[in-house]
């Protein structure tokens, strides 16, 4: 699987639990995303760390349709 590096590198986060989210969801769901859930998946690199644990401790729920469903992606991905 060819995954763009830059990708990898901004799934490190600075806190263990994002870094292990997003990455799992990097390798095992985007490389069969559809082109505009790969954007969004994008668009959620671009957010800072407490507004992704806030989404991800579903506090919050991303206004963007696109990027709701991404993160409801990468939530179920950690119960599998």
């Amino acid at each position: 699987m060819n995954i763009q590096p830059h990708l990898r590198w901004q799934c490190r986060r600075g806190m263990r639990e994002l870094d292990e989210l997003l990455l799992r969801y990097l390798e095992k769901r985007y490389p069969d995303a559809s082109r505009d859930e790969k954007i969004a998946f994008r668009e959620i690199l671009e957010l800072s760390d407490p507004e992704l644990n806030s989404f991800f401790l579903q506090k919050r729920i991303p206004n963007d349709f696109s990027k709701a469903c991404v993160v409801n992606h990468i939530l179920n991905l950690e119960s599998e």
